[in-house]
């Protein structure tokens, strides 16, 4: 007897809205992996970020907003599409029947916060497509970007506040637990149906903050700071010329943090990369300002971990962190801190130092003044806090270091005293007898106040790193 055969639909392939991109890319991470460079991998993570955006683009540079594309690749990109271009060759998206993607081409609505999310209308058919369900967050979220977009009178984006309150009040239906509407947006972001891109979130804060000090006679100046959002300035009291009197930064910094700047900060690396920068901005009080903002339940990171990451800056990196309720107590806290300064500077002759030096005057020959009295100018501080300043190959060596996971800025300089630059650290490794012994090369290195080893762990980390030839597994 025959077996019975099951007829259905044959699902429909997905379009591709980005087919030459897609094959350029393809085509370099093949020819990196026949040459055994690890850009392979590179070139995959862009790649499989790429098929997971339903949108066309139209240059190397719009993809920017993709993860894992950087300058170089987008330039890459651009020069490729234009050779193709004078070769006679057609950019037009189109799918590999020939047909033309019908996915518009119109900019996209945004959504102004800590992230700017940008919402993309999902495409329907084929395996990879997604829906997300009736009633969800995801669907309430994006339905409430692509309404704002099309209102003529609208802004184009949405607050994440406005996104939270007109989920409320236009889905009651939504579903409590791991659906609500902004939790939903982490599955969006991983799918590309919502692209991110970071904006300082006490930017749209700010005018808030300055009516506070303000309301508490608190004298203030916006600048721009390199580093930190707080720092108090004293300005001489005769100086040469009355237009341009010098300034001398106290030795006090604040860097002021929201709950969800803090989540976002975390998820995208910004959190260690800052505190590293605080650690060496030169002034030696530290205050990590963490604001509570809304309910923790509406941010992309268990409170567990939230709380973990402030203890972590108090007791290992020996910052002082101070929580406040919310802005109005975060300028009561910033006014207190102004008078406590007064008070502790007046009366002192205050005298600048160069960038460099510390202020303990055990530190440097000859008689010095006061280490209260032994500051950095502002022009100096500003400079030296610069992000994209001329760093030496230390500097370089230690941010290196800290892009392995679990090495803390006291571990990378720890490691960096020993071995100033990447070559006197390879030659350490070539100077061992045995694979054992680089594997524990590193492990005795004193990290810390407490001086700990570095460990075995971390240490067959870095000998792996910097001495297998063959791609990490």
């Amino acid at each position: 007897m025959a077996a019975s055969v099951r007829l259905g639909r044959k699902r429909p392939l997905p379009v591709c809205p980005n087919p030459l991109f897609v094959r350029w890319l393809t085509e370099w991470r093949d020819e990196a992996a026949s040459r055994g460079r690890r850009t392979q991998f590179v070139f995959q993570k862009a790649l499989r970020s790429l098929r997971r955006y339903p949108l066309p683009l139209r240059s190397g540079k719009e993809a920017k907003i993709l993860q894992h594309f950087g300058d170089r690749l987008c330039r890459m990109l651009d020069q490729r599409l234009q050779q193709h271009k004078a070769s006679g060759g057609d950019h037009a998206r189109s799918s590999p029947s020939g047909e033309k993607s019908s996915t518009p081409e119109g900019p996209p609505a945004r959504v102004r916060d800590s992230s700017v999310p940008i919402p993309a209308q999902p495409k329907a058919g084929g395996s990879g497509s997604y829906w997300p369900a009736r009633h969800s967050g995801a669907r309430a979220v994006l339905l409430l970007l692509y309404r704002e977009r099309l209102n003529p009178s609208g802004r184009s984006f949405l607050t994440k506040e406005e996104l939270l309150q007109r989920c409320a009040q236009k889905a009651p239906r939504v579903a409590l637990g791991s659906t609500r509407p902004w939790p939903a947006l982490r599955s969006l972001l991983h799918r590309n149906l919502v692209l991110r891109t970071h904006q300082p979130a006490r930017a749209g804060h700010r005018p808030k903050l300055l009516l506070e000090l303000q309301r508490l006679h608190v004298t203030h100046v916006v600048r721009k700071l390199h580093v930190g959002d707080f720092v108090w300035v004293a300005q001489e009291t005769r100086p040469r010329d009355p237009a341009r009197p010098g300034e001398l930064v106290l030795d006090h910094i604040v860097e002021r943090k929201r709950l969800d700047d803090l989540c976002s900060s975390i998820i995208d690396g910004r959190f260690r990369e800052q505190k590293f920068r605080l650690k060496r901005c030169g002034l030696g009080h530290r205050v990590y300002l963490v604001e509570e903002h809304g309910s923790a339940h509406h941010l992309s990171l268990p409170e567990s971990t939230l709380l973990q990451a402030v203890t972590n800056t108090q007791v290992i990196d020996g910052f002082f962190v101070k929580r406040t309720a919310d802005i109005k107590e975060s300028a009561a806290y910033l006014a207190l801190l102004t008078l406590g300064l007064q008070r502790l500077y007046q009366g002192h002759t205050l005298r600048s130092r160069p960038w460099g030096t510390s202020g303990d005057p055990e530190s440097r020959p000859g008689p010095s003044p006061h280490p209260l009295c032994s500051l950095l100018t502002f022009s100096d501080f500003n400079t030296g806090a610069m992000k994209n300043k001329a760093q030496c190959v230390q500097e370089v060596f230690a941010r290196q270091l800290m892009q392995v996971r679990g090495v803390s800025g006291e571990k990378a300089a720890a490691i960096v005293g020993q071995y100033s630059t990447p070559a006197s650290l390879l030659a350490a490794y070539d100077a061992c007898v045995t694979p054992k012994e680089q594997e524990m090369l590193l492990s005795t290195i004193k990290c810390g106040r407490l001086q700990r080893n570095l460990g075995p762990a971390l240490s067959r980390i870095f000998s792996q790193l910097y001495c297998c030839y063959s791609p990490l597994t």
